[in-house]
């Protein structure tokens, strides 16, 4: 069995869905995958039903949820299932190709090797790493990161990065029950958390590529969720005691 399991959210794949499993299983380091989706009404399921039964059972898992019920409340999901099922190792990652699979091993590496708690694949953190995504969007998310970073005091350049490793020892510790933003918000409230629960969040660099088949899920709303969100979270900050992780003696 792996170590390491990636976690893939979907609605509404069935363009990039095949593909992206087969480029993590092509991988040298073995990685596990677990597909949470959110009742995907173009059949996304039932190819991932087929890769199952065939090549790769053992390695793909399918959760099937009824209806779109938030891109936070499935990693949660997805989470939870890992945490049952002994993974030392929990990933974050699109299906849509705009998180490179090869960039895995590295931020499995920054955590299993060289010490991090979370290992973020950073759009930011060397320049601006992104392709094909128009200027405004790009200045719109890069600035977001840096209104993130002054209201709740995280050195982290990407703040709404979405491509993580985590250790399991972070998610036992986070009160992930307590985790309630569902958008993109969901994202920096993960980080912000393992922060004031101190952990060691580390920054790898990748490059980000806009997907090329399928529909972007994002949205002006989930933007706005985001930047309303960094405040109450911070001002929740204040009043909130954080888990700490303790090393076993």
């Amino acid at each position: 069995m792996s170590d390491s399991v990636v976690i893939i959210p979907t609605y509404n794949e069935k363009e990039n869905i095949e593909n992206i499993i087969r480029a993590v299983f092509a991988l040298e380091k073995a990685f596990n995958i677990v597909i949470i989706d959110d009742g995907s009404p173009d059949g996304t399921a039932a190819i991932v039903k087929n890769l199952m039964d065939g090549e790769f059972a053992g390695r793909l898992f399918l959760i099937e949820r009824s209806g779109k019920q938030g891109l936070g409340t499935a990693y949660i999901c997805g989470f939870k299932w890992a945490l049952e099922n002994g993974y030392d190792y929990i990933f974050e990652m699109d299906a849509d190709f705009s998180h490179n699979p090869n960039d895995l091993p590295r931020l499995y590496a920054a955590c299993a090797e060289q010490g991090a708690d979370v290992a973020i694949g950073s759009r930011y953190c060397n320049g601006m790493n992104v392709v094909n995504w128009p200027l405004g969007r790009v200045l719109m998310s890069y600035y977001a990161s840096v209104y993130v970073r002054i209201i709740t005091g995280m050195k982290i350049k990407d703040t709404t990065a979405g491509f993580k490793c985590y250790r399991r020892r972070v998610l036992e510790t986070i009160e992930l029950d307590k985790i309630h933003f569902k958008g993109y918000a969901f994202q920096i409230e993960m980080k912000f958390t393992a922060y004031k629960c101190g952990f060691k969040l580390v920054e790898v660099p990748i490059i980000f590529i806009n997907r090329v088949l399928g529909t972007s899920k994002m949205n002006s709303s989930i933007f706005g969720e985001a930047l309303l969100g960094v405040l109450q979270l911070k001002w929740q900050s204040l009043f909130r005691k954080y888990p700490h992780y303790e090393v076993p003696a």
